[in-house]
């Protein structure tokens, strides 16, 4: 079995470029996962494993071929792990995986659909929040608008605990997306502070998509003026606004409490 014990090998320092990088993530077509229960639900998402690397001393090689038997396994030193590794506590384990295609065409929607729509979300954490969100809700797919960080950061991959890898996702242009939802005949309801009614007054039992921007400027003039209808959580304190997960996360669960879940 092949083993790299220093952090200076080629093959290691592009791996490195994986985690830092959103260009050689793009030009590579693959990017880490890190952690068990992380790689185990890219598998059963469908996304390719290419190569397992491990610690044996943490994760034993029979562990380690366990999740997957058609992977190269690359046995690695503790020196090389924390130099990948992108977590605190540690597993002993990553995986290299190839990206998926993210394009709107490639969702595949039940006959009523419920979608989150996310315009810019600043933070890759608040992408992971939102993803966690989504798979508890079971949504039909999340679709990131305009984003400003790749899906594959690290940081996303993190912070949505492998629910990157449970949800449908698409990325696309503000424009695109709501002529996707045009042609499908899916309701959108935007929230936003203008022109907006109480959220729980609105019908999310046909086909819908709830669409939530950024906590520092909210959504663009371009989703308010085609929305169905914009929507608002109505607030009794100081501030107008919340973390754009607590947000979504009400949003989602008012729908599913009107379809009967």
């Amino acid at each position: 079995m092949k083993q790299i014990t220093s952090i200076q090998n080629p093959f290691i320092k592009s791996l490195v470029l994986l985690q830092e990088k959103a260009k050689s993530r793009k030009q590579s077509g693959t990017f880490l996962i890190e952690g068990k229960r992380e790689i185990s639900l890219a598998l059963k998402g469908g996304y390719e494993i290419t190569t397992l690397l491990f610690v044996p001393e943490i994760c034993s090689e029979s562990e380690t071929r366990e999740l997957t038997t058609t992977a190269e396994c690359i046995e690695i030193n503790a020196a090389v792990y924390q130099k990948l590794a992108y977590r605190d506590t540690t597993e002993g384990i990553l995986a290299i995986a190839k990206t998926k295609s993210l394009t709107l065409k490639d969702l595949k929607l039940s006959d009523t659909p419920l979608i989150l729509v996310a315009e810019a979300p600043e933070k890759p954490g608040n992408i992971g929040a939102l993803l966690r969100t989504a798979d508890a809700a079971h949504l039909d797919a999340v679709i990131i608008a305009n984003p400003k960080s790749d899906c594959y950061n690290p940081n996303v991959v993190r912070s949505s605990v492998g629910c990157l890898f449970t949800n449908q996702i698409a990325t696309g242009t503000t424009t695109e997306i709501i002529a996707y939802l045009k042609e499908r005949n899916i309701n959108f309801y935007c929230a936003t502070l203008q022109n907006a009614n109480s959220y729980h007054t609105q019908d999310y039992t046909t086909p819908t998509a709830l669409v939530v921007g950024t906590e520092a400027t909210g959504l663009t003039q371009e989703w308010r003026d085609a929305a169905t209808q914009n929507i608002i959580i109505p607030m009794q304190g100081e501030i107008d606004s919340m973390n754009v997960s607590v947000a979504a996360a009400i949003l989602i669960f008012e729908a599913k409490r009107q379809r009967g879940f």
